[in-house]
């Protein structure tokens, strides 16, 4: 792409995303012999917080890698590889969760023309970029000037599927030569002889292959996707201890439902009844009801713990976060089960992989839990979440 292609894309998305701001990016065409950096802060200058923007040196780094992104396809390959190994640990390139900022919208403007025209196998090297490609693309308003990326799905094949092919392929193989092979006299009383031991044989053949086989072979990758939890803002009405626990608490939660849940947590050591009223929440409401201690139990508080679990504390969900809504996972738009099957542990499968990150955001596996106000945080860093 030619340098004054790359100016006017660039342009072109960072007005779009500074829509409300009624900037038209075809004022800033007459200055495409500006560097990057230039135009961008011209158009930073545009905002009222044009003068913070433009000292925001992260903002400002991340614009230098734009300027300075190779137009070489070997070179720009090595540049997005650096790229994707700094997204291995974020959802976006700036701020906390999710939210979009004007780095994310730069640097997509500037490397989409190497990314679209990527072989398969130089794409399958990149799963972070291209995830996070999607994610812009999907959630960001950069206008019609960019051609969608289509991601490919890796269709998961189970091993009994793969072994049960190996076998009837080199079975069909057997059976092909056999039929081909001329036979001679000798060969037609040799196997009138051996026809019982050849029957036994093959029996034996036959069950041997059937117990190298998996019975059942589970969808690991559906097991582990956090998007089979129904993960929900609540509102703690009230709390009060467990009639006959003293390490339980009782919690009366509204997530938006026509009743109030009823949840039993194991805070008492942690919290009081007090300290959870009126504390906003994130709760496991597809969890199948279950009593603790003759008490019923219809859902699950998520805590962050220290290592040794001395402190423990729920999940903050951010102010303005609305009750009942649910917590979203870039890149796990799956639909979640309608009751978590006990006998299969999905939620703790999950769990292996949700902690808060060093300044305490909750994720999976580095993803963010997002509500419409931001992320769900916890006062406690790498900590683990459950």
């Amino acid at each position: 792409m030619a340098a004054a292609d790359r100016k006017q894309n660039i342009v072109s998305a960072l007005c779009k995303h500074l829509s409300t701001l009624s900037l038209d990016p075809n004022s800033y065409s007459t200055n495409l012999d500006k560097d990057i950096k230039s135009l961008c802060i011209d158009i930073f200058n545009s905002s009222p917080s044009g003068p913070s923007i433009t000292k925001d040196n992260e903002l400002m780094k991340w614009i230098e890698f734009a300027s300075n992104f190779p137009v070489d396809s070997g070179t720009s390959l090595k540049a997005l590889s650096e790229l994707n190994e700094d997204l291995s640990k974020k959802s976006v390139i700036l701020g906390n969760g999710l939210k979009i900022s004007e780095a994310d919208i730069v640097v997509f403007a500037a490397v989409h023309s190497s990314v679209i025209s990527l072989s398969n196998s130089d794409r399958n090297k990149l799963p972070y970029l291209l995830r996070w490609m999607d994610y812009i693309q999907t959630k960001g308003d950069v206008g019609d000037a960019f051609q969608k990326i289509l991601l490919e799905k890796v269709q998961f094949e189970p091993p009994a599927a793969k072994c049960v092919k190996k076998v009837e392929v080199e079975s069909n193989a057997k059976k092909t030569d056999t039929e081909t092979k001329p036979a001679s006299s000798s060969d037609v009383d040799s196997k009138k002889k051996n026809n019982s031991g050849v029957k036994k044989a093959a029996a034996d053949n036959q069950t041997s292959a059937e117990k190298k086989l998996p019975e059942k072979v589970d969808d690991k990758d559906k097991d582990i996707s956090v998007s089979l939890l129904k993960l929900q803002i609540g509102h703690i009405k009230k709390a009060w201890k467990h009639p006959s626990a003293e390490s339980l608490l009782v919690e009366e939660i509204d997530v938006g439902e026509a009743k109030c849940r009823q949840v039993v947590s194991g805070l008492a050591k942690f919290c009081s009844p007090e300290q959870l009223t009126n504390r906003l929440v994130v709760l496991v409401t597809n969890m199948k009801p279950s009593k603790l201690r003759d008490v019923i139990s219809e859902g699950m508080v998520l805590c962050a713990s220290n290592e040794d679990h001395t402190v423990v504390e729920p999940l903050v969900a951010p102010e303005g976060a609305k009750v009942g809504e649910c917590i979203s996972f870039a890149g796990h738009d799956g639909k979640p089960e309608d009751v978590l099957n006990p006998k299969k542990k999905q939620f703790e499968k999950i769990a292996v992989n949700l902690f808060t990150d060093d300044k305490g955001v909750a994720t999976f596996k580095g993803i963010p839990f997002m509500t419409s106000a931001g992320p769900c945080t916890s006062s406690i860093p790498r900590a683990t979440v459950k």
